[in-house]
């Protein structure tokens, strides 16, 4: 038996629940692990809501990024063994691989050796948040030295990444978030620029900062209005990624931008970095040198131990956080 938290219908975090559920032994194939620690993540929110590209069956498992200790590998698993310290790439499918247990069992592939220089919260806070950025940014726009990016919901696990990775290979990052608050956080989190949507306008600030050539790439986690002072901020060719749609409002197509400048808006996800062998090894290289070069490292912003799965659920979803939230098993 198992601890894992479930919920039995869609809601607020209150549908959460930590119940005993009877974990089989690892098939071949699998490898098994004790749990240190949980990254949470917007997805796991929208699971539970009802809102998310999957839809669970009920009662459902939940979470995508988890640290800990191989408890026990099944047949054919030859490169982990009971006792390493590992770390979970984020499964396509969290209703069939939930990480918020204390034992949880994924597919050898998706299991990392990560350096021994990592606790169990920063091995955690990992994976969804630098590979999420790198495929977007490194993959995708090929993002390089002298390049200008526009990061928005930039105090975000992800947010942060971005703007890591941007000064790693020497580009600009430009973060935009919601109030002037968190500007300062930004700055020192490397942000060579912050505009603050509540007191700036946005296509005026952009145009300030990026001069004539317009930015070349767009980070955009929000969708919504913004859509339009953000291309009109671009260069021609430039390129716009979306991979989240955090605004309610919809979200309108810039015809004469995007004509006019030749843009390309591209829709994101990170299961491309992560179903492709060959990407998620170039992607997992650059993320290890950049966490042994001391360039990338994730920002936590608060811990919660696992009976208050609960309350973290709740601080997940009131936008205060500046980073990752991490829960302890």
């Amino acid at each position: 038996m198992s601890r894992m938290v479930r919920f039995h219908q869609l809601g607020g975090p209150e549908v959460l629940r930590i119940e005993d559920v009877d974990l089989p032994s690892p098939a071949a194939g699998e490898v098994q692990i004790r749990v240190k620690a949980l990254g949470l993540n917007r997805a796991e929110a929208l699971l539970r809501s009802g809102a998310y590209i999957e839809t669970p069956a009920l009662p459902s498992g939940l979470g995508l990024e988890a640290a800990g200790v191989v408890e026990a590998v099944g047949e054919d698993v030859t490169d982990f063994a009971p006792g390493d310290a590992v770390s979970v790439i984020p499964p396509r499918s969290m209703i069939r691989w939930p990480a918020y247990g204390e034992l949880v069992t994924y597919p050898a592939g998706l299991i990392v050796k990560h350096p021994p220089t990592l606790d169990w919260r920063t091995a955690a806070a990992l994976w969804m948040q630098y590979l999420t950025a790198y495929g977007a940014l490194i993959d995708i726009a090929k993002l390089g030295s002298g390049d200008a990016v526009v990061i928005t919901a930039a105090s975000s696990s992800v947010g942060l990444a971005a703007i890591q990775i941007a000064n790693r290979v020497g580009a600009t990052a430009i973060a935009v978030t919601r109030t002037s608050a968190k500007k300062q956080a930004l700055l020192d989190a490397g942000a060579a620029e912050v505009v603050a949507l509540a007191d700036e306008d946005l296509e005026a600030r952009l145009k300030e900062i990026a001069g004539p050539q317009g930015v070349r790439v767009v980070l955009d986690a929000v969708g919504g209005p913004i859509f339009e002072p953000l291309t009109a901020a671009m260069s021609t060719s430039g390129i716009l990624i979306e991979y989240g749609g955090l605004s309610h409002e919809p979200t309108p197509f810039p015809l004469a931008a995007v004509l006019g400048k030749m843009l390309t808006l591209r829709g994101y996800l990170v299961h491309e970095i992560t179903g492709n062998p060959a990407k998620l090894e170039a992607a997992k290289a650059f993320i290890l040198e950049g966490l042994e070069a001391s360039t990338l490292g994730p920002i936590i912003d608060r811990t919660f131990a696992f009976d208050q799965i609960v309350e973290a659920h709740r601080y997940l979803e009131s936008n205060e956080q500046f980073g990752k939230i991490v829960v302890t098993v």
